[in-house]
């Protein structure tokens, strides 16, 4: 494989062929460059070489795993967090996310639309945890005007994983 150009942002250009191996390696980052290459009619120097292109410039940023934590043992409490911020005038959002990002509680953290303009995914042990979290870290901000947080009672589906499905589980009836 030629190595990849790069956009004058010094950004990798990518191909269609990547963008199949990037579907692929999201469903299931555990299969083998010997299967990649077999999926995608490449070789497997091809799909290394590709691998390593797409992580060094930042495109894959991280391998993990879906976890069922309730079946792992462990009953930490999940949140999700909405908040409405005062943007800054050089910076908009993004001072105030680069620094909510920093608290490990903050597992995810989004811009939206709708009435909130962030949107973090926050963990803890106990609500008491995530409550003093969110009061004490996020809501005391200079930018932050309001929170609203919602916890997670039970998690159905995780990153495209369902985690609740019972086997030979009943549709649903429905009426019109």
């Amino acid at each position: 494989m030629k190595s990849r150009p790069v956009n004058s942002l010094g950004e990798y250009s990518m191909d269609e062929k990547d963008r199949e191996l990037l579907r692929v390696l999201e469903s299931d980052s555990r299969i083998g460059h010997a299967d990649l290459a077999t999926m995608l009619n490449l070789s497997q120097n091809d799909i290394k070489k590709r691998i390593l292109a797409m992580e060094k410039a930042g495109v894959i940023r991280k391998y993990t795993a879906v976890i069922d934590w309730k079946k792992a043992g462990h009953d930490g409490v999940t949140a999700v967090v909405e908040v409405k911020v005062s943007p800054e005038s050089e910076f908009g959002y993004d001072r105030i996310a680069d620094r909510v990002a920093r608290f490990p509680e903050v597992k995810s953290l989004r811009l939206v639309t709708g009435s909130y303009d962030l949107q973090l995914i926050v963990c803890g042990r106990t609500m008491q945890e995530v409550s003093e979290f969110v009061s004490g870290q996020i809501a005391s901000l200079e930018s932050i005007r309001e929170t609203v947080t919602h916890i997670v009672m039970k998690t159905y589906k995780e990153y495209g994983c369902e985690l609740q499905r019972r086997e030979g589980a009943e549709r649903l009836p429905y009426s019109f």
